[in-house]
């Protein structure tokens, strides 16, 4: 089994360093101007941007470009010339989505690997040999796929790369191809300035009929229990039946506007402008090394280092034990549930999972929850490392030393604090020290958090 490229998500420099110090083979960044995540971005400054190949070259590992904008014409006016010192910095690709770009870099600069973005929403084997036959050298498919139908597009596309999704933020919107952000802030999700307008707290309220025909607010409704009601089932042994609550037309109201009701319908396939839990494919990880998929692509170009990090570490552990034929570590599971996530699924890669492997997951997510409380910025001839403290911890806890070397949990017995000792690390902004951390340069601090605790 060939082992797929990991490829992790790089804000900024150190969140590159990371990402490569825990095992990823490549990270990708955005262009300035041209890419989805405007902000947050460090490599829109050219000299930074320059450093972050040149570094990634120096230690044999590849750095992809996102250029991946649905352009409007404004920005054709200025493309081509701003692309011009970037594509001089020899990045390994661009990421791209919009078919007039692709036309023009592969005009200009037929020499520069092209891969096509999620954002172009290829789902089907021919999408894929359309995009082959023009020379995109990797296909990066879309999210809505399960593992049979990549496991389809493999068979039929065998000679061109192809990239999937396995960690991150899900959209509620086909990959990502969203208008609640403009709609609501005048910043559109597809010239790169979302604002994740999907994740806001949204309530639910019933509506009747006006004269006119238009959806009014219905008040004392109840909900759970028309939810409850609309989950009611089978009619026949194969056949799901919709309750007629499913059918009516809702208002929701977005905490930030409250007495600002908008209308929204269900159907079948669900409600699209509701949060959607995070992708997590951890587990999946072999079979899609089986299928044959090149690369496994972690989200998060604005997520933090630890983030960073701890996702590379434990998809670069899943990979290798994959490739070397081993049964998956069930503890991996856990590991990712300190990173800020809103729940985890696994999307639309497996429709269901069984009762026993919901145990597993359950299980071992429960067993070892972590919070990120600091990273190591110094360590002193006698072992004392500086912290630099993220959240709250105390002397007597559980601290997991994250290491690229591994990682090793210990009770922390002592603290100090510009030279005295103290009890509790209060928060962001304090620089602690820890003794007995030889070795642990640059090391990331998780604090173990007990089983009814929360974070």
């Amino acid at each position: 089994m060939k082992a797929p490229e990991l490829l992790l998500p790089a804000g900024g420099l150190e969140r590159m360093r990371a990402a490569f110090d825990y095992g990823a083979d490549a990270v990708y960044a955005g262009t300035p101007r041209y890419s989805l995540r405007a902000r947050n971005n460090e490599f829109a400054h050219l000299p930074v941007l320059e450093q972050g190949i040149s570094e990634a070259h120096a230690r044999g590992k590849k750095f992809f470009l996102a250029s991946n904008i649905l352009p409007h014409n404004a920005k054709l006016k200025t493309y081509l010339a701003d692309m011009e010192p970037i594509i001089a910095m020899q990045p390994d690709a661009l990421i791209m989505a919009d078919p007039g770009l692709i036309m023009k870099v592969r005009e200009k600069w037929p020499e520069i690997p092209v891969h096509l973005s999620v954002q172009a929403n290829t789902t089907n084997a021919w999408g894929v040999q359309f995009w082959q036959s023009i020379g995109i050298e990797r296909i990066i498919l879309s999210r809505e796929l399960s593992i049979n139908e990549i496991a389809e597009i493999r068979q039929q596309c065998p000679d061109i790369e192809l990239e999937v999704f396995v960690h991150g933020a899900l959209c509620i919107a086909y990959s990502g191809r969203c208008l609640l952000s403009g709609y609501f802030n005048h910043r559109d999700p597809n010239q790169g300035t979302c604002t994740n307008a999907c994740r806001w707290d949204y309530k639910v309220h019933n509506t009747s009929d006006s004269d006119s025909g238009d959806a009014q607010l219905l008040r004392d409704f109840d909900f759970k229990q028309a939810q409850s009601l609309a989950d009611e089932s089978l009619l026949g042994p194969n056949e799901q039946q919709r309750h007629p609550l499913a059918n009516k037309v809702y208002l929701i109201e977005e905490a930030n506007r409250p007495g600002d009701m908008m209308p929204i319908m269900e159907d079948e396939h669900g409600t699209y402008i509701m949060n959607s839990k995070d992708l997590r494919a951890v587990e999946q990880v072999a079979k899609l090394a089986e299928i044959g998929v090149d690369s496994l692509k972690v989200e998060g170009r604005t997520k933090s280092v630890y983030y960073v990090a701890r996702a590379a570490q434990v998809y670069r552990r899943a990979i290798d034990d994959a490739v070397a034929g081993k049964p998956f570590d069930y503890s991996l599971l856990a590991e990712l549930e300190g990173l800020a996530n809103r729940g985890y699924t696994t999307g639309f890669l497996e429709r269901h999972q069984t009762q026993e492997y919901q145990n597993y997951l359950s299980g071992h997510s429960l067993s070892k929850q972590s919070q990120y409380v600091g990273k190591v910025t110094a360590i002193d001839a006698d072992g004392w490392a500086t912290i630099e403290v993220k959240n709250k911890f105390s002397v007597g806890d559980q601290l997991e030393i994250i290491h690229p070397s591994g990682n090793q949990i210990i009770r922390l017995e002592q603290m100090t604090r510009k030279g005295y000792p103290i009890e509790v690390a209060a928060g962001n902004g304090f620089e602690v020290k820890i003794p007995q951390m030889q070795g642990k340069d640059k090391a990331l601090i998780a604090r173990i958090m007990m089983q009814n605790e929360a974070v």
